[in-house]
């Protein structure tokens, strides 16, 4: 089947009205749940094959946040559905006043390579609940995780409702060259850039989740040994390859050699003395990317790590002392277990390096000065952030998970995914049991009535 086949057929069933019944797709996102549980091992087996990801880490960032995101789906899915009526305005009295949640159509979903179970399900799931018929185009450095996608939604769905397209570059050019009703895209800027071209072409809104380098402020107020902690968790849970890792310290300079000594401390406390024999740390995706990233060491002072095994796509944790901001590890975002350590003196020197990049999806200050704290989360304009820690605001379903700027368009998670996916329609019930003369013309002096009311409103 091509691909304008499966749209054309796809539209065939979003028109059957048969995605508008809650209760069908209650069913559905039930038996998404329970197949998802049945193949729990194939999930944490085939992570592995694509990049020796742990069991631990795969729970945490794939399989469980995608259990979560149905379970919400599932308890919530009748009452988000549902007409929420509004307080009506005086102008239109009387009136009853409503907004209905339409679902766009045919959604097209591109998954990234990086966490490829969640963001391939996670979107999905929001699009299947809001009504919609998707297409989902997983990545293809994933394979094997790829691959139990497809399987585990064949299982659950019918194609002309949630369909996988496997493929690369000549797949998702074809995709793109279609008219969607909506595109959720996460990866990184410059294919971002190829997505939103291609949507205006038919005037197709679009989420895109990217990236950029997040900067991560540390002052000297801290607890060395719990912030050290704090980040080799954040920079190094899967080798780094993460959109909203921190990218770079910003590090208070008298601080600077100590916090060094217990990043190490900590590194080896989690992966031993040598990462490489650890089972909790990944590999690089593939050895393009490993390339990639071996490039930028080598202008790099590098207080730690650095070690390569190009046969198994491993880097290990490594640490660079005060790059250049000309150097290749600060031009552009690393997405890789390489953490550069800058330092300031002063708020003005973090204005100057921060501003030198665009808008980040992240941002992460450690203090015990609150006023500092969050005057800097006010100051600059990031996608979200954390004090005192890093990447846990992804983990609140109530909070919106997006980018700004270059770091995306748009946002989700929980309900927020909800309101994604669909179109949100204003919808008024005229009384008519009285009808009010005022608006009508002849106009004459009734001015001077109008702008009592238009004031009284406000």
């Amino acid at each position: 089947m091509n691909i304008s086949e499966i749209l054309n057929k796809q539209s065939q069933f979003f028109d059957s009205e048969k995605t508008r019944n809650s209760s069908y797709l209650k069913a559905l996102l039930k038996a998404l749940r329970d197949e998802i549980v049945n193949r729990e091992e194939d999930i944490y087996n085939a992570l592995y094959k694509d990049f020796k990801k742990s069991k631990f880490e795969t729970f945490l960032s794939e399989i469980g946040i995608v259990l979560s995101e149905l379970d919400l789906a599932i308890k919530h899915i009748h009452k988000w559905s549902k007409p929420k009526r509004v307080k009506p305005s005086m102008l239109n009295f009387p009136s009853t006043d409503y907004i209905y949640s339409e679902p766009y159509g045919t959604v097209l979903i591109i998954g990234p390579w990086n966490y490829p179970f969640q963001l391939a399900l996670a979107p999905a799931i929001a699009a299947i609940t809001a009504g919609n018929t998707v297409v989902i185009k997983p990545s293809e450095l994933t394979p094997n995780t790829s691959k139990l996608v497809e399987e585990i939604l064949i299982k659950v769905f019918q194609k002309e409702h949630i369909t996988v397209v496997q493929g690369g570059v000549q797949e998702t050019t074809e995709l793109l060259a279609q008219k969607w009703d909506y595109i959720f895209f996460t990866g990184s800027v410059p294919v971002g850039k190829i997505v939103a071209k291609a949507a205006a072409q038919h005037m197709t809104p679009v989420t895109l989740e990217l990236g950029g380098k997040n900067p991560c402020i540390i002052d000297e107020t801290v607890n060395l040994k719990l912030v050290a902690r704090r980040l080799v968790w954040g920079k190094f849970v899967n080798a780094g390859q993460t959109c909203i890792a921190p990218d770079y310290l910003l590090v208070k300079t008298e601080i600077k050699t100590s916090l060094i000594n217990h990043l190490i401390k900590e590194i080896e406390n989690a992966y031993t003395e040598n990462p490489e024999d650890s089972s909790d740390y990944p590999r690089i995706i593939n050895s393009k990317n490993l390339e990639r990233l071996t490039r930028m060491l080598s202008d790099s002072k590098i207080a730690y790590g650095g070690n390569i095994n190009k046969a198994d796509n491993y880097l290990s944790p490594t640490l660079i002392d005060e790059p250049s901001l000309d150097s290749d590890v600060m031009k552009d975002e690393i997405f890789g277990p390489i953490l550069p350590i800058l330092t300031y003196s002063n708020e003005a020197d973090l204005k100057t390096i921060i501003s030198c990049y665009e808008k980040p999806l992240a941002f992460y200050v450690f203090s015990k000065n609150k006023r500092f704290a969050k005057k800097l989360m006010s100051q600059y304009c990031f996608g979200g952030g954390t004090i005192n820690d890093t990447m846990i605001h992804f983990g609140n379903h109530r909070l919106p998970f997006g980018g700004v700027g270059e770091s995306g368009i748009g946002a989700y998670h929980g309900r927020l995914g909800f309101d994604t996916f669909t179109h949100q329609k204003a919808v008024i019930i005229k009384g008519n049991w009285l009808d009010i003369p005022m608006r009508y013309a002849p106009y004459k002096n009734k001015i001077t009535q109008l702008k009592s009311m238009f004031k009284w409103l406000s």
